[in-house]
């Protein structure tokens, strides 16, 4: 990602529990089932430390002429411990997992929700496929340490300070050694701790860009296989597959290493504390009991330390996923709606004005779209955008939608600049047909009402029958309810802008902007879609990227590009007879289309376009 903490950009390693800090609201929505999960925690631990006192009285008090009553009675007791033992640990293991699961929803759809919000800029530096594997694969690895890790992590934290504290009472002058050999086992944990995130991070992006180009060469399947490409693109993804590997395996042994020395570490100390503790009973400074429950308090603190050391290394490796999906969350919107937003004149009129607008693309700075670009859009005025490749007409767009802000200049809607204007309603006056329209999985009726939620099937109806999508909508297997695949796959690229269109017209907005709208349809649906155009348009300020000789003739006004600035301006005859750019680029492909034109005659498909595509 092009956006990173400050602790990523300056290489920095942060602790685990600092990184995984920011998730912590989420939790804290639920503090009803971390109370539960707590109460059940401490009846856990509880039964467990019980165990060893009832050990120490049977063998210093059970092993006697009468002691098979008090054998019974401890055993029996001891029975009872299980059980409760086996209850508040159900308890514990279903609060806390599903604590976990519900961390995760609620994290997975906040990171979701900020990234429909980030403006096109955050996207332009960041592949779909990267971004999906945080929400998956990320994801994933942190609903593990919340679901489990932190399960493991809680119940023997609470068991080892308890265990600790049992020592103490039992033998205060062996739990000295104990304790002081901790920090021996602690610092060793704690560095390689970091040593295991890090990796993890690694690993986890060389999944991510895996996952990344997964995603662009499944997108492009048809293109891939077109040109003989499947063998090259699996051994592509084999070799970034690798890699994920190479890091996986870098990260599991380091945390192989942390488990190894954090059990040598734990056991060679409870080894010492016995062979101590074996003195004492030789030398009847202590009962066999009272060793017996000090060496099973001291091995279910070395347990549950061994165990902390485990979780440990699974929160070093969620660290590294959760940072990453943190810098989405701390991700800003550079397009944003301003304090305070001054609203949008009412009724709305769809007046459009670009005053004096400089701007460059954030991944070309060095490059100016757009040039102190100046025009304006009358009410109700249609304009075509025409120019060379690279010229700016796209950008003019993307402005309009306000996907950018301009380095310098204005652009007005209805007097109100845009820039103090909420992107919400701003769109909302806006409707888009661009020249690749996006069809989503999903079906007819639910594409095109994507322009208006609320319409109703009759209203949909309509808007299919103005943009001459209706009569193959019918024919298709369920009708509107026909699910159309990924991307509209199983469309033509025609009907795939009838549905975009229907969609524009759908939501009715005062402003329309058309990328070339009719560019992938045949003749016959043109003609039909262009008189639906035509009646959409009444009364609508319309913007159109225009490609076609019909769609030019049929502006008010027609805008000549060039290098992101107007160079001309006027209608289609007046800048002809100019003889300048408009002149050259009708010239070089209009003029079989002209001459038939000035005949009366339809143009020949071969001469209908400008050389004018972004």
């Amino acid at each position: 990602m092009a956006r990173k903490t400050k602790a990523a950009a300056d290489g920095r390693p942060k602790a685990p529990l600092s990184a995984l800090r920011p998730l912590i609201p989420f939790a804290l929505r639920y503090r009803v089932r971390i109370a539960a999960g707590l109460i059940a925690l401490v009846c856990a631990s509880a039964s467990t430390l019980v165990v060893p006192i009832a050990m120490r009285r049977v063998i210093d008090h059970g092993f006697t002429a009468d002691g098979s009553g008090v054998i019974d009675a401890y055993f029996l007791a001891l029975l009872g411990v299980v059980a409760a033992f086996a209850l508040s640990s159900a308890a514990r293991v279903y609060t806390v997992v599903s604590l976990g699961e519900r961390v995760v929803a609620d994290l997975r759809s906040a990171v979701f929700a900020r990234l429909t919000l980030l403006d096109p800029a955050f996207f332009d530096r960041s592949q779909s496929g990267e971004i999906v594997s945080r929400l998956t694969a990320d994801a994933t690895q942190i609903k593990s340490a919340f679901g489990v890790s932190v399960s493991i992590l809680l119940r023997n934290l609470f068991l080892f300070v308890g265990a600790t504290a049992m020592m103490v009472v039992t033998s205060p002058r062996l739990s000295v050694m104990v304790l002081a050999a901790i920090p021996i086992i602690v610092f060793p944990l704690i560095v390689s701790g970091r040593g295991v995130r890090r990796r993890s991070r690694a690993a986890q992006d060389r999944l991510a860009d895996a996952s990344a180009y997964a995603a662009e060469a499944v997108g492009a399947v048809r293109t891939m296989q077109a040109f003989g490409r499947s063998a090259a693109t699996a051994a592509r993804f084999a070799a970034a597959s690798e890699e994920a590997y190479l890091a996986a395996r870098a990260s599991i042994r380091a945390r192989a290493l942390l488990t190894g020395v954090a059990i040598f570490l734990i056991s060679a100390s409870v080894v010492g504390v016995m062979w101590y503790g074996a003195q004492g009973v030789l030398n009847h400074t202590m009962t066999g009991g009272e060793l017996s429950q000090f060496v099973l308090y001291a091995v279910f603190g070395a347990g549950a330390l061994g165990q902390l050391s485990e979780v440990y290394g699974d929160l070093a490796m969620s660290a590294g996923a959760a940072e990453r999906l943190t810098e989405i969350l701390a991700a800003e919107p550079a397009i944003r709606a301003p304090s305070p937003v001054m609203p949008l004149p009412e009724p709305a009129r769809g007046s459009v004005s670009f005053e004096e607008v400089r701007f460059a693309y954030p991944t070309r700075p060095e490059h100016a779209a757009l040039g102190g670009l100046s025009f304006t859009a009358a009410p109700g005025e249609r304009i075509a955008i025409v120019g060379p490749s690279g010229a700016g007409k796209s950008t003019v767009f993307q402005l309009l939608l306000r996907f950018y802000d301009p380095q310098s200049g204005r652009i007005l809607v209805d007097g109100t600049d845009i820039a103090r204007v909420d992107p919400e309603r701003l769109r909302s006056r806006i409707a888009l047909v661009p020249q690749d329209p996006v069809v989503f999985s999903g079906t007819v009726t639910e594409n095109i009402r994507y322009g208006r939620p609320e319409a109703g099937e009759a209203e949909v109806r309509r808007a299919a029958e103005l943009a001459n999508a209706h009569g193959f909508v019918t024919a298709l297997p369920q009708g509107y309810a026909t699910q159309v695949g990924e991307r509209g796959v199983t469309l033509s690229g025609g009907q795939r802008q009838r549905i975009a269109i229907a969609r524009a017209i759908l939501k009715d907005a005062p402003i329309l902007l058309l990328d070339e709208a009719t560019s992938a349809l045949d003749a016959e649906s043109e003609r039909a879609v262009q008189a639906a155009l035509a009646t959409l348009m009444q009364g609508r300020t319309t913007l159109v990227i225009a490609h076609r000789l019909a769609t030019i003739r049929a502006a008010d006004r027609i805008l000549v590009l060039d290098d992101g600035r107007i160079v001309e301006t006027g209608t289609h005859e007046s800048l002809l007879a100019q003889g300048a750019l408009y002149a050259q680029l009708a010239n070089l492909q209009f003029t079989d289309a002209l001459d038939e034109t000035a005949r009366g005659k339809e143009p020949r498909s071969r001469g209908e376009r400008l050389p004018v595509a972004d």
